[in-house]
């Protein structure tokens, strides 16, 4: 499957960052390769101009989240429908910081994912342990339950994002064993053409030797996606 490389700026940017992406694109010779996908998910203050500005430079953009309703009395936030009216392509759903910071069940989860495919777009479905919860042996559990709850019915397309919530931010992650297991895990869980992303303090020293990976078709990059540099080195390693 064509890899999918994805960055997740989280709550960074400001306008002037288009000149970051600008630069990430003169990296490339100014051709994109259309042999990866690459996907940038910025803020959503920024996804309409970054939507604008990179879409026909083969950069797709993406939202970090969305309300499960089309429309409605729900001050701060945004839709699905907003979201691609702004020009997204993908949505990501459920991360461990949405589902930490915002007690986001499985359920809420699983109703966002279908209000992405409502609004004709991709959802990025993220799953993933705590620390605790790996050294108690229950990875696979936790992991299984978020795949059973968090996937809609249906055949319609979606990618998931393997990040194990010890790793995110912290420098630390899974041996090559370890993130090959749960993503054959994952594989044996959801259907065939699913892409399978690894995320968690993927950067450029490493990215090679995890893209290379049995069932890992891409990456949910963090803070190295903010600079044009480290992003350009991970996308050139996939």
């Amino acid at each position: 499957m064509k890899p999918l490389i994805a960055g997740n700026w989280k709550m960074n940017g400001l306008s002037a960052s288009v000149q970051e992406v600008q630069k990430l694109i003169g990296l490339f010779s100014g051709s994109v390769p259309d042999d990866r996908d690459i996907l940038i998910c910025p803020p959503a203050t920024l996804v309409g101009l970054f939507a604008a500005e990179f879409s026909d430079e083969g950069i797709a953009v993406g939202g970090q989240d969305c309300h499960a309703n089309a429309s409605g009395a729900h001050t701060g936030d945004v839709s699905a429908e907003m979201m691609a009216d702004a020009g997204a392509a993908y949505i990501i759903v459920g991360h461990s910081e949405r589902r930490a910071d915002h007690a986001e069940t499985d359920e809420a989860v699983r109703r966002k994912a279908q209000a992405v495919w409502r609004a004709g777009l991709t959802p990025i479905i993220c799953v993933g342990e705590t620390e605790a919860e790996r050294r108690a042996g229950r990875e696979k559990e936790i992991v299984g339950a978020q795949l059973s709850g968090s996937i809609p019915a249906g055949d319609d397309a979606y990618v998931i994002a393997y990040e194990p919530v010890w790793a995110i931010g912290t420098g630390l992650t899974p041996t090559p064993g370890d993130i090959a297991e749960m993503h054959a895990f994952i594989r044996s869980r959801v259907r065939d053409g699913v892409r399978i992303l690894y995320g968690g303090s993927v950067k450029p020293s490493n990215a090679k030797e995890i893209l290379a990976i049995a069932n890992v078709h891409g990456a949910l990059v963090g803070g190295a996606s903010l600079k044009a540099d480290d992003f350009y080195a991970i996308i050139k390693a996939a």
